[in-house]
């Protein structure tokens, strides 16, 4: 017979369980980070798998993003005669929010998923039991360049895509419905701070964090051959996006005022 409150309370376990591993997983990657051997060449393939292969997707999404806020904010102004902030408009809301939220779900979807499924594959096939039988500590080989690529990388895509939301937003609203150039421009400089675009960064930072340790930790903690594996992806995935919009409303509270 089905038990409601036996279900939530085995939930609420789990929850804490899981939070809990992938704090001190968080926490043993920072420990191990400055301990040698240090493993360059791994950090730089992931900062080419997590950075470089993502740039394709993470400069559409900013592009169609920028171009949509645009075209949806003209029509809104365009009632009470404020045309003029356009430029600001899509300006800030893609370095404070669109931008480092839809970069940091981008790269969870192609990047961390990838670590889950791979770092998953090499427990299920007993990968990391070899690791561990060769005296080599399987977090600081698989799980600290993962991290540390996530993190730096994230914030430089994020910047690409309000670059390119930026641009896209000025092509719909100068080129396509003639907005004059330098009131786009000129309300855009005057209205957006430079606390704007380094508290979104801030933001990418943390989203990298995020998306990297739950990826790991979910492969890392594969059971079940192939099957388990899909399952630690799909987790990984909707973990992850799920914190980052919670991350998200956190650090908005605390870096806007």
């Amino acid at each position: 017979m089905y038990n409601p409150v036996a279900a939530l309370g085995a939930f609420s376990i789990r929850l804490v369980e899981e939070m809990g591993g992938m704090a001190l997983m968080f926490l043993q990657t920072l420990g191990l980070t400055l301990r040698p051997p240090f493993r360059l060449r791994l950090l730089i393939k992931q900062m080419e798998f997590v950075g470089v292969k993502s740039t394709l997707v993470v400069v559409l999404t900013g592009l169609f993003s920028g171009m949509v806020l645009a075209l949806e904010g003209y029509y809104g102004f365009r009632k009470f005669g404020g045309e003029s902030l356009l430029g600001a408009t899509v300006a800030l809301s893609l370095v404070r929010e669109l931008g480092p939220v839809l970069t940091g779900l981008m790269v969870t979807a192609r990047a961390g998923s990838a670590m889950a499924a791979e770092i998953g594959t090499m427990r299920v096939t007993e990968q990391i039991d070899a690791l561990e039988a060769m005296a080599v500590n399987p977090v600081h080989y698989l799980v600290v360049p993962r991290f540390w690529a996530a993190v730096l990388m994230v914030p430089l895509l994020t910047a690409l895509a309000d670059l390119i939301g930026i641009a896209g937003g000025y092509f719909v609203g100068v080129i396509l419905l003639h907005i004059d150039a330098g009131v786009f421009v000129n309300k855009m400089k005057e209205l957006v701070e430079l606390v704007d675009i380094t508290n979104g960064l801030y933001k990418a930072f943390v989203f990298g964090a995020i998306l990297a340790i739950v990826g790991c930790f979910k492969g890392y903690n594969t059971r079940g051959g192939a099957e388990g594996v899909g399952k630690a992806t799909t987790e990984a995935v909707v973990i992850s996006s799920i914190s980052i919009l919670i991350a998200d409303y956190i650090l908005t509270s605390l870096l806007f005022d």
